[in-house]
């Protein structure tokens, strides 16, 4: 506690011009998520915040809306599960064969990321800290490969959602996406050790229950 009043109070004093309130500067628990992100570092914590306040200032996350990504989540590409995975973790499931960056708004795909992450976190059960995220791999090909995107989801994990992606699950990756991976496994830092290849069976019977199982892995 004493090291949270310690970030706050340099926040305030050397950056009064962040926001305040939910994820501003003076939102405690938003202030200790950083803390444990940054071993508990009042000066690795301070400069990681900041950083993270002013993005979200900027990407404008509080104004996100269901109405505002109506259109591109219409693709069915990204969704939250209804139920949470045996573990007790919300779940952001990304469908890839429904993703063509050639014929869809960079900046609108952005949005969902960000919109759905926020909702998955919203679904967390009180004392749990993380989310799984599902790649359906699918029916994926070479239309569907977007490394630029990839970047923009893991480096958004990394620096401003840190230590809330528990696992990532690639779903019956394809061969064609082997060379995706090798380009986007340095990007994915630290999480690229999150991830796991599965097959649907894995996920039907080590993540879910027969009642709580995502209809699209369904037997």
């Amino acid at each position: 506690m004493q090291l949270v009043l310690e970030v706050k109070e340099k926040l305030q004093k050397e950056y009064h011009s962040l926001p305040v309130g939910k994820n501003g500067r003076d939102d405690e628990d938003m202030i200790l998520w950083f803390l444990k992100d940054r071993k508990f570092s009042v000066e690795d914590a301070v400069a990681k915040l900041t950083k993270a306040i002013k993005w979200r200032q900027e990407f404008k996350v509080s104004e996100l809306s269901e109405e505002l990504v109506k259109n591109v989540a219409q693709t069915g590409k990204a969704y939250v599960h209804d139920f949470l995975d045996v573990n007790d973790r919300p779940v952001l499931i990304v469908e890839a064969s429904k993703h063509f960056p050639a014929m869809q708004d960079p900046a609108e795909d952005e949005k969902l990321c960000v919109f759905m992450i926020e909702k998955a976190l919203q679904k967390l059960p009180t004392g749990k800290e993380d989310i799984l995220g599902i790649f359906d791999l699918r029916g994926f090909g070479t239309d569907n490969a977007d490394l630029k995107f990839l970047t923009f989801l893991f480096d958004v994990c990394y620096y401003y959602y840190p230590k809330r992606l528990g696992q990532v699950l690639f779903v019956e990756a394809p061969f064609v996406f082997k060379p995706i991976w090798q380009l986007a496994r340095p990007l994915m830092k630290s999480y690229a050790s999150l991830v796991r290849f599965c097959s649907v069976e894995t996920v039907r019977k080590e993540y879910f229950t027969e009642r709580t199982v995502p209809a699209s892995f369904r037997g």
